[in-house]
């Protein structure tokens, strides 16, 4: 059996996904990132091959995500994106006729609008995160409400509160006000869903088409709460995909599928061997002009594998170059996919 590797990182929050030739969802893992990425990424290889079958092999391997780049180069990966397109395919993939994407995780959120199947406008959010995941797991640490039934109680709500939702400091201190005054549990944070919803289409959203059908996805599309506040606000129903946690990993996984093909089954993955090498990353500033680029530098049982950060590419372009001196040019080629930023 062939199969295809997605590798999604963000900051809370470590995706893996492996797909088969039919684009069928072999197996997928969550895990927390715990802010070690190289340990995160090392531990979801560990767990992932062992809930594999023995006799799948890994033809392609794909990367997203804030720390895409970091993970390319750990798992040799053959193509890195970024979240927006791995979402888009992923939700294309689930349906094809999908016109909106709504996806919130741990920390931040997104907008994709596509039009027969091609993404004509996204967003993301910038400074704040309020609404994401962080906040809610606070917000139900706060309540002393297991976040698994946080979505539930929500829809037991019969009188919803208004909830100051612009700002995460804000709408803490408004629930709390709530609290005070006697509102009950369930209206509290069923006002909380609707604050969340409002803050969501009034900032990600803002000026955005959104037109059915529509796809929920990310961690937070587990919480039904919110999905019942978005179908309320924008009078459409949402769909939340089976895979809805790990479509970023699942949408790297077939665009390794797509680049496998055109590399006749050529791969740079590394192996699920890769969880057990020692791997270093530190960074330095070029001194070189002007700009003082910060350049990271990943290093691999002391070697020097991939560099990047550097405007002119003069420290990126050198490890390529030599890497493909010495594995010659299918080396380098590899060497390029792992550390390339394709958009």
């Amino acid at each position: 059996m062939n199969g295809y590797l997605g590798v999604d990182v963000g900051s809370v929050s470590t995706n893996v996904a492996v797909v088969d030739d039919e684009s069928r969802v072999i197996a997928s893992l969550y895990i927390r990132t715990n802010g070690r990425p190289i340990q995160a990424v090392q531990e979801g290889m560990r767990t992932i091959a062992g809930e594999l079958p023995p006799d799948i092999s890994i033809h392609g391997a794909g990367t997203t995500g804030s720390a895409r780049q970091l993970t390319g180069v750990i798992v040799g990966a053959d193509v890195v994106k970024n979240e927006i397109t791995a979402h888009a395919v992923a939700a294309l993939h689930i349906m094809p006729d999908v016109q909106t994407v709504l996806e919130i995780g741990g920390q931040d959120s997104k907008i994709i609008c596509l039009r027969d199947g091609v993404v004509t406008d996204f967003a993301m959010n910038t400074v704040c995160a309020a609404g994401t995941g962080s906040f809610l797991d606070h917000q139900a640490s706060r309540l002393n409400i297991p976040i698994e039934q946080f979505g539930e109680l929500s829809l037991q709500s019969k009188t919803p509160v208004r909830i100051a939702g612009r700002c995460g400091v804000f709408a803490e201190s408004d629930m709390i006000h709530k609290q005070q005054t006697g509102h009950k549990t369930e209206d509290i944070i069923a006002g909380l869903c609707e604050a969340l919803v409002r803050n969501y289409l009034n900032n990600v959203a803002k000026g955005k088409e959104i037109l059915p059908p529509i796809v929920f996805q990310g961690g937070v599309a587990a919480n039904v709460g919110i999905r019942a506040a978005f179908e309320k606000a924008l009078k459409h129903p949402v769909t939340v995909p089976p895979y809805y946690g790990v479509m970023g990993a699942i949408g790297a996984a077939l665009l390794a599928r797509e680049e496998a093909a055109r590399r006749n089954g050529v791969t740079s993955f590394r192996g699920f061997a890769v969880s057990n090498i020692k791997y270093e990353a530190s960074s330095f500033e070029c001194k070189g002009c002007p700009n003082c680029c910060e350049v990271v530098e990943i290093r691999m049982e002391g070697e020097v594998m991939a560099r990047w950060g550097d405007r002119c590419g003069k420290w990126a372009n050198s490890v390529q170059a030599r890497r493909g001196a010495r594995k010659g040019s299918a080396g380098s080629s590899g060497g390029d996919a792992a550390v390339a930023d394709a958009s």
